[in-house]
């Protein structure tokens, strides 16, 4: 059996390479858990903050990664539904996609993305009932489980990966985790009950998986790592162990992710709050930074 470290070795290794400069501008979220809009659905609570906050990065020029689970394929069977549930997120996505912004990692909940064939079959398009036709839609897109950010002038790296990895049961036994949460948690989640072999809900389960990887971390020369997985934000100082996490889109009333440019890294949140005049408006605070990332830099 393949250790942690093994496992993230691995994701590094085969790591699709996107180089930057500090020109670039990109926006990272984790663990949207899009579902069909049921009441086990999640997303569907921030969904109107995550596509506003989406429309933003589109309009400013920013590419978007998406840090695994993105779609909730283990509580849902089928794409189709989670695709009509929330088709103006995926058309925006599609837009990102169709200017080379769009890229994706997979996650647990939507492992089976590694299957080349499975996405080209489910992903490259959608019907239209408008026209009665097959519509593109992510047209010839890769899921990978790892990306790399290299900066063109200063050679520094940020790994990008879902997390799942230091998470052995949610790695290796992904199928039985979601043969049980399509009929066991699933229901159960409806009444309020969570999932215990969930990190993000079981909060030991959380500091195992986050302490495996902070090892993994400083075994590579203190290599900056983004994960998602456990959902909870973290955001080192320098000096610190470099270990940054995105959060998650199905926080109470709130989405949080990182954003990075002029060459700097921030931790923001997206929420729903009330300007001066008790008008609901969906405002973004920065959480932490921004700092230069050439502080994390170690020789």
């Amino acid at each position: 059996m393949l250790s942690s470290k093994k496992r993230l070795d691995n994701a590094y290794k085969n790591a699709k390479i996107i180089e930057f400069d500090d020109t670039s501008k990109l926006v990272l979220f984790s663990d949207c858990h899009r579902g069909n809009n049921s009441f086990a659905d999640d997303f569907a609570n921030n969904r109107n903050i995550y596509f506003h906050a989406l429309k933003h990065y589109y309009a400013e020029g920013f590419q978007y990664c998406e840090i695994g689970d993105g779609d909730e394929l283990w509580e849902n069977i089928f794409f189709k539904s989670i695709f009509e549930a929330h088709k103006n997120v995926y058309l925006l996505m599609k837009s990102f996609h169709q200017q080379n912004r769009l890229h994706m990692i997979w996650g647990n909940h939507d492992m089976v993305y590694r299957d080349l064939d499975f996405v080209k079959k489910h992903l490259s398009t959608y019907f239209e009932p408008k026209t009665g036709e097959d519509v593109p839609l992510f047209t010839n897109i890769q899921y990978h489980e790892g990306i790399i950010l290299r900066h063109s002038k200063t050679n520094q790296q940020l790994f990008l990966t879902h997390g799942h990895q230091a998470d052995w049961w949610n790695y290796l036994f992904w199928e039985w985790s979601r043969f049980m949460v399509r009929i066991l948690w699933k229901p159960l989640n409806v009444m309020g009950i969570a999932d215990p072999t969930s990190p993000a809900k079981n909060y030991k389960e959380l500091i195992r998986v986050e302490r495996r990887t902070k090892k993994w971390i400083i075994g590579n020369n203190n290599l900056i790592t983004v994960t998602g997985h456990t959902h909870r934000p973290r955001f080192p100082e320098p000096g610190d162990i470099a270990y940054f996490n995105a959060g998650s889109c199905v926080h109470p009333r709130s989405i949080t992710g990182i954003e990075i440019e002029n060459g700097e890294i921030t931790l923001i949140k997206w929420e729903i709050d009330t300007n001066d005049d008790g008008v609901l408006q969906i405002f973004r605070y920065v959480l932490e930074g921004p700092i230069k990332l050439l502080d994390y830099k170690t020789s």
